[in-house]
């Protein structure tokens, strides 16, 4: 009789607990619906696309709510913090530094100075501009 009652108890426990956690899942999905609906995105974002001279790509998104900057380069992502502190617009972590000073976008390792990518935005050509001859 006392195997019987335990061989029944075992039997059980693993449908017990396969109810058990079906239910809780339905919970946490009614859950998580009603947080999303809440959420609003009120972040005021900016995104740049650069290319350089050999034809790599530089992803800059700004978000001027938060004062930060996401950077992709070669599938990799950088969050930086705007400074205040440094000339025109530059915004940097310990280790990498994004800068968009006088139409020269930089982005480089601060720790070895190297540069991980420049663009200089386009200006008027020189074909277009008008010098005075004396």
């Amino acid at each position: 009789m006392k195997r019987l009652l335990k061989t029944m108890t075992i039997a059980l426990i693993p449908l017990l607990t396969v109810a058990a956690c079906k239910h809780q899942v339905k919970e946490e999905e009614v859950s998580l619906e009603n947080t999303t609906e809440v959420k609003k995105n009120t972040d005021h974002i900016t995104k740049e696309v650069y290319t350089d001279d050999f034809g790599d790509q530089l992803e800059v998104a700004f978000n001027e709510t938060q004062n930060t900057v996401v950077v992709r380069l070669n599938g990799k992502t950088y969050d930086l913090k705007k400074s205040e502190e440094l000339p025109e617009f530059t915004a940097g972590d310990a280790v990498y530094q994004f800068s968009d000073v006088r139409g020269e976008v930089t982005f480089l390792k601060k720790d070895y100075n190297i540069v991980l990518f420049h663009h200089k935005k386009n200006k008027a050509s020189s074909s277009n501009t008008k010098m005075a001859s004396y």
